[in-house]
């Protein structure tokens, strides 16, 4: 028996997933060889270094605007209906209140501390407001974890 020769495969960068988005940051070319000073120039080829960043979450504020029309005809006035919000007379949208929720009970992460980095964010939320909305979220959710059939397993 003859043993094959090991040949060292050259170690890869670590590469990103393709799916993320890429931002191609051209740096300024010069404009005059360093060397002589001249300006003829020309492209040989370039040179690409990857940088993984994260761009911390964006926080914005949706204005629904309902316009009010009055009739010429009878003088009655016509509204579209306001926009449904998971928490009754509340203001947080439904991505809002699943980040709470997720992180006070997937990542057990306490109110106090999630308000003091949404104001750290620049997003000052009450720590009583963000209470309030897990109440509520979770007085929505209730009816699915209740059994039915007389008390056994959720199967309905």
């Amino acid at each position: 028996m003859h043993a094959r020769g090991y040949t060292r495969k050259r170690g890869e960068r670590q590469t990103f997933p393709e799916h993320l988005p890429r931002e191609r940051v051209v740096i300024e070319q010069p404009t005059a060889c360093e060397c002589c000073g001249g300006n003829r120039l020309r492209k040989l080829g370039e040179d690409v270094t990857r940088t993984l960043e994260v761009v911390p979450r964006q926080w914005k504020v949706i204005e629904t605007v309902r316009e009010k029309f009055s009739c010429r005809d009878c003088e009655k006035i016509s509204q579209a209906p306001a926009p449904f919000h998971a928490v009754a007379r509340g203001w947080a949208g439904p991505s809002l209140l699943a980040m709470i929720m997720f992180e006070k009970f997937g990542q057990h992460q306490p109110l106090n501390r999630q308000a003091e980095r949404y104001a750290l964010e620049g997003v000052p939320i009450a720590l009583s407001t963000m209470a309030d909305a897990v109440g509520s979220v979770s007085a929505s959710l209730d009816p699915l974890l209740r059994p039915c059939h007389g008390g056994r397993a959720p199967a309905c």
